[in-house]
């Protein structure tokens, strides 16, 4: 096996792979690292999890628990992580024994919306007006100066619309800085998108790019809902999502995989809306559409390998299954099933609640409007 401890050694086969965090996208990790002959190691405060489902060791315990992180990194070649609010200190204490890729730096900037939007800002990048709020005064002169309506955003520890209220007049200014626990946050004016999109992409030791281009994205209740590849945008949006997107791994100086969020205004105009440090709900398609998804991407990455392509064998589009399916038993998988051109995949979780994502169904054909009726009908066909 090669000497995975020094950083610029390719890390082959054999090697432990460690992983914070221990939801479906470490397990779709896993399953690529598995297949590829790498062991797996995950670290949370949960058991049975989905990663820990696959993996080779579950270690559970605090993330704050620092001499477990440790031990848990001693056992590494590489630690990465699949969801960005692990703590700083967590990535900190894990890269004092392995490397962690991303570095816990990037983690630092993207959990956090004001370091991540002055990131933004720095790099000229363009992001939607905003304003930092510390206050319930801040957040009247925000306001103010923004408009209504606008979004009240937490700073911290936000995601599927977790931590945000959305301000339709001002007088309710009072009630979103309660709601959201008169927390850190900053202040969004609201767009009037014509879609949204996304770009996954990777960058690997060695500064090389790959994406796997503009992704469209419909979201229900703030949770992604539909991803359509390619997304239905010009050629000239799309190339300017990439761009951008390179820019962003680039400056970070990323190892690993990152996504970039867009708004699509109604004149072409893109503004980035969030970054993630890891793979993508809206790149789980690429799992069944691509060469290479974006999970072994990951995993080549973190290892100094290069790169695989990113080719689609076919376009495609990918539904979410929430537990909300659940809500009146078991959803019918022989139904689904009867979809030839439709992908089952489930995380494997104990309890089914509304609103947490179950697994996802990955529809492919030639023609992208196609695939996402056939997700559409094969997601409907479960429950009726």
């Amino acid at each position: 096996m090669i000497d995975s401890k020094n950083p610029n050694s390719p890390i082959g086969p054999g090697a432990a792979i460690g992983v914070l965090g221990s939801g479906q996208l470490g397990r779709m990790f896993a399953i690529a690292a598995r297949r590829m002959g790498y062991r797996v190691h995950t670290f949370s405060p949960d058991y049975d999890t989905p990663t820990g489902q696959i993996a080779d060791v579950e270690v559970v315990s605090p993330y704050d628990d620092l001499r477990e992180v440790a031990n848990f990194a001693r056992q590494a070649s590489v630690v990465t992580f699949e969801f960005e609010n692990v703590p700083t200190a967590t990535a900190e204490a894990a890269a004092r024994y392995a490397p962690v890729r991303p570095k816990g730096s990037i983690l630092h900037i993207t959990q956090q919306r004001i370091r991540e939007k002055a990131f933004l800002r720095r790099a000229g990048l363009p992001v939607t007006p905003y304003r930092e709020v510390h206050s319930l005064s801040d957040l009247e002169q925000a306001v103010f100066e923004l408009g209504c309506p606008a979004v009240l955003k937490t700073a911290a520890f936000g995601y599927d619309g977790k931590g945000q209220f959305r301000i339709e007049s001002p007088d309710r200014m009072a009630e979103a800085w309660n709601a959201i626990g008169r927390e850190e946050a900053v202040v969004e004016a609201f767009i009037d998108f014509e879609r949204e999109i996304s770009v996954v992409a990777a960058r690997g030791q060695d500064g090389q790019f790959v994406h796997y281009g503009a992704i469209e994205n419909q979201h229900s209740r703030h949770i992604l809902d539909i991803s359509i590849a390619p997304a239905r945008v010009t050629s000239e949006v799309a190339a300017q999502a990439v761009e951008m997107t390179s820019c962003v791994l680039e400056t970070l100086g990323v190892v690993g995989v990152l996504c970039v969020e867009f708004f699509v205004t109604r004149n072409g105009k893109l503004l980035i809306n969030e970054l993630a440090p890891r793979p993508h709900n809206s790149g789980h398609l690429t799992v069944d559409a691509c060469v290479t998804s974006q999970f072994e991407q990951q995993l080549r990455a973190v290892c100094g390998l290069r790169l695989g392509s990113t080719e689609m064998h076919r376009p495609a589009a990918m539904a979410n299954l929430l537990g909300d399916l659940w809500a009146n038993g078991e959803p019918d998988w022989t139904a689904v099933s009867a979809f030839p051109d439709v992908k089952l995949h489930l995380y494997g979780k104990l309890e089914a609640r509304p609103g947490r994502k179950m697994g996802h169904l990955t529809a492919l054909n030639r023609d992208p409007e196609e695939a996402y009726r056939m997700v559409l009908n094969a997601r409907r066909s479960l429950t009726r």
